[in-house]
């Protein structure tokens, strides 16, 4: 029996990817189709974890790139990268990353991960990948951890009032950067 997946394939999303990237972000973060996995934010924040405008505003945004990870021309996960510029040159910020929560665990987020890493250095020169996390999430921290990249301890508040973040479920949410060197 031949048990191999389809082949995964990455392009950037184009305007027509916006309501499949939307429905694959919300499934992967908030409500009971989320705990199907494990990076669920279900018990943290209600609420959306995007919308329609928001990954539209990404889809255009010259200064980033929304990948998209493909098996059989079914979004299976996706990514956002922007470039930021720094002193010691160009960086890219990782987010907006979601697997399809059956399909998590399984090592698709690791190839997602390497892809966006890959991508960021070759089309903008990136040094370094940072992103947010928030704090409460430890196994999610962990997994990165594991993938080389470093808590720094830097840590920033969690929007409270603002919707378009979710609608937290506890008081005491925010972010810690991480950061990893590309190349």
């Amino acid at each position: 029996m031949d048990t191999a997946q389809p082949a995964l394939t990455f392009r950037t999303a184009t305007e027509s990817d916006v309501d499949p990237l939307v429905a694959l972000v919300e499934s992967a973060y908030r409500g009971e189709s989320s705990r199907a996995g494990w990076t669920t934010e279900a018990d943290l924040l209600d609420g959306r974890r995007t919308d329609p405008e928001g990954v539209r505003a990404l889809v255009a945004d010259r200064s980033s790139r929304l990948l998209v990870a493909e098996r059989e021309g079914l979004p299976v996960a996706c990514c956002h990268l922007e470039r930021r510029e720094r002193p010691e040159g160009p960086v890219a910020y990782f987010g907006m990353f979601a697997v399809r929560p059956g399909l998590q665990g399984a090592g698709l987020g690791r190839r997602v991960l390497a892809e966006a890493e890959r991508t960021a250095a070759a089309l903008w020169g990136a040094r370094m990948m940072e992103m947010t996390v928030i704090t409460q999430r430890e196994d999610l921290i962990a997994w990165y951890v594991r993938r080389g990249y470093a808590r720094t301890g830097r840590t920033s508040p969690f929007p409270y009032g603002d919707e378009r973040f979710g609608i937290p479920r506890r008081p005491d949410l925010c972010f810690e950067l991480l950061v990893k060197p590309l190349g």
